[in-house]
């Protein structure tokens, strides 16, 4: 019985120091992995997430949650304020896939199938219920006229989480698509 326990220790510690090799770079010389880069760069998403939250405060806008995607939908960053409730995160990121998924902005989307109600419920079918077709989804532009991410926010009034969406976008130095937040969005309200 200990000569069978010695072994699994035995080749348990093995098992241990090949994957600490693997974590700490010692792996065989061989052995690349390839570099996965993204459309968007950290900082640029950062920029994104720092100046939407800062024009909340500005705009006196209820805690907001940020999420800024990639072309592929992969989440770059997120930030969400204190106070702000949990599920804003996932709603914020839906506003931000809407975007990509259809290559629109999630207010153009809510927009186009306002009276199409049975389409929108066959598209929400479809993603698995991930489309939010309501303003803060923002797409982000690159100076190529390239899609390179979307953003989408959400914590206050939907036209003011967009506001603060293209507000950030241009901020950091990219195009939004809209280019402009709705008219007197500063007045929209939760009502």
């Amino acid at each position: 019985m200990f000569h069978s326990r010695a072994l699994a220790a035995c080749a348990a510690s093995a098992a241990c120091a090949a994957s600490a090799a693997c974590i700490t770079g010692s792996a065989r010389a061989d052995e690349k992995l390839g570099a996965v880069r993204s459309s968007l760069r950290l900082s640029d998403a950062r920029a994104i997430v720092d100046a939407t939250l800062d024009c909340g405060r500005r705009a006196r806008c209820l805690p907001l949650a940020v999420m800024v995607l990639d072309s592929g939908g992969a989440p770059v960053c997120f930030a969400r304020e204190d106070g702000c409730g949990l599920l804003r995160h996932d709603i914020a990121r839906a506003k931000a896939w809407t975007c990509l998924a259809m290559g629109m902005s999630s207010r153009a989307l809510r927009d186009r199938f306002a009276t199409r109600s049975a389409f929108l419920g066959a598209l929400s079918d479809v993603s698995a219920g991930r489309l939010a077709p309501a303003p803060g989804g923002v797409l982000i532009v690159g100076a190529d006229g390239e899609v390179v991410g979307a953003v989408g926010v959400s914590g206050d009034a939907s036209d003011k989480d967009e506001a603060c969406a293209i507000d950030a976008v241009r901020r950091a130095g990219f195009a939004s698509d809209p280019l402009r937040p709705a008219e007197n969005w500063e007045h929209s309200d939760l009502s």
